[in-house]
């Protein structure tokens, strides 16, 4: 009798991909996580219990066939098994990187809630499409039969760039837009190399653009070409443009030299790992070497910035949140990763302004907090604690407290583009059709800052039913 390939986690430990010591890591920006080998990644997924209900199924935002898929690893099916993930996923070597698999699948696998340790299933999703394209198992994008239909997408994030795959392998003619000089959005220019090397993504661009996708680069909406000129070249838009304005803080002294946006600090870091020119990076503005730097936030955002810091030769690195460890947004593992590195971390601590030298930032006027009673929703508001002020003495601040939509109705001059009270645009969620003939709205800008995965779902989403608007006015029309 054959041996049962699945329902190993008992005998089976979980065993993450090997991680770089982070006395190595630090001094790079490479990925820290090892590649499995073939039968590490054969053992974990069998782990894998096989359950009548896959949680994790359900709770991953495309609800990836995770189970079939590592069944098929573990009898080592690997191509099979890229196929069934890249069915419901445009890049799951992407979301196998980047996800935080412990607030979605991982987090809600069945064996991981009965004590046993969650199955690796990011790890091995990053691993089947790594070896598919290793061994050609990628195939390039070839529409059985082109469209006369036209679609234009104003912005080449994961939203956007989801949807030109879709319609593309469709056969309908799609031009992406985008303000910068590669697509890949956030994934190229505002996620560190140490979670997503960027041939990775570099990769999918060009199998886009390979496979008939039109990119417009460098191009600024409402600037170098309008809103409107769009609308008249193309059958339908989608606007995938993400959420890029930094919030801010009202502070003392919040305007001296030195206190940078996030956004800002990253975008030039990864434009020097690119090997571009970066003048600001060079005059020494966004970078944090030999300096003493506080980034204040507790999200995905500020642990890039505060690991970024340690990888440029920072003297040291803090990061300021205003709550505690169990109620910080960002990823817990990722606050390890930046642990292990040298990052300190003060909890329940709170920025109420700034020192200065002159015209410089010198320091953060830092406020301690506790965590009052909690609300109706059982979230504890942090409160001051009088008289526990301190100076958190800085020479580079990075400010990472998330990103709220530009004022597209105004910057593009489409008054009767609808937005709801935070700005974001009032799309359908399982559509993105807007209230405007023929376009639509993906990703963050219509959910506010979120995760890649929700942008890829939402732009497979919108393309469907594009496709479908479209077949529809060709029916009618016959």
């Amino acid at each position: 009798m054959a041996e049962q390939p699945m329902l190993k986690f008992v005998n089976i430990e979980r065993d993450m991909p090997q991680k770089r010591e982070a006395t190595v890591r630090r001094e790079d920006f490479n990925e820290i996580y090892a590649e499995y080998a073939d039968a590490k990644a054969k053992e974990q997924s069998s782990r894998c219990s096989q359950c009548g209900v896959p949680y994790c199924q359900t709770h991953c935002p495309l609800h990836n066939n995770i189970p079939d898929w590592l069944r098929l690893t573990a009898e080592g099916r690997l191509q099979e098994a890229y196929e069934v993930s890249q069915a419901t996923n445009t890049f799951p070597e992407i979301c196998g990187r980047i996800c935080p698999q412990d607030r979605l699948c991982e987090g809600n696998c069945v064996i991981e809630q009965s004590g046993h340790g969650t199955v690796t299933i990011g790890s091995v999703e990053k691993y089947i499409t790594d070896t598919a394209w290793e061994n050609g198992w990628v195939m390039p994008i070839k529409p059985a039969v082109e469209r006369a239909e036209s679609v234009g997408i104003i912005g080449a994030g994961p939203g956007g760039l989801a949807a030109a795959d879709v319609l593309r392998r469709a056969g309908v003619q799609v031009t992406v837009y985008d303000r910068y000089d590669r697509a890949g959005g956030l994934l190229t220019y505002g996620i560190p190399g140490f979670k997503l090397e960027k041939d990775v993504v570099m990769r999918r661009n060009d199998q886009l653009a390979q496979g008939g996708v039109t990119f417009k680069l460098n191009c600024d909406v409402g600037g170098d070409i309008s809103f409107a000129d769009i609308r008249k070249a193309h059958d339908a838009i989608i606007i995938a443009t993400g959420v890029y304005k930094s919030r801010d803080l009202a502070m003392p002294n919040g305007e001296a030299t030195g206190i940078e946006k996030a956004i800002d600090f990253l975008t030039a870091s990864n434009r020097k790992s690119f090997g571009d020119a970066v003048e600001e990076f060079d005059s020494g503005r966004y970078n944090a070497e030999g300096k003493r730097v506080v980034v204040i936030g507790g999200g995905d955002t500020a642990m890039d910035c505060v690991r970024t810091s340690i990888r440029q030769g920072a003297t040291s690195v803090k990061c300021l949140y205003r709550r505690d460890r169990a109620n910080m947004p960002g990823s817990q593992r990722e606050v390890q990763n930046a642990e292990e590195e040298g990052v300190v971390f003060e909890w329940l601590s709170a920025p109420k302004g700034f020192a200065t030298n002159g015209d410089t930032v010198s320091g953060v006027m830092v406020q301690k907090m506790r965590l009052g009673a909690p609300d109706a929703t059982g979230r504890q508001a942090p409160e001051v604690i009088e008289g526990a002020d301190y100076v958190e003495n800085a020479d580079l601040v990075i400010k990472a407290l998330g990103f709220e939509p530009e004022a597209l109705p105004t910057l593009w001059d489409q008054p009767d583009l609808e937005v709801t009270r935070w700005g974001t645009i009032k799309a359908e969620f399982t559509s993105g059709k807007t209230q405007m003939d023929g376009v639509y709205a993906v990703g963050d800008i219509v959910r506010g800052a979120s995760l890649v995965v929700w942008a890829i779902r939402d732009g497979r989403d919108c393309a469907e039913a594009i496709l479908q608007q479209f077949s529809t006015t060709a029916i009618a029309a016959e």
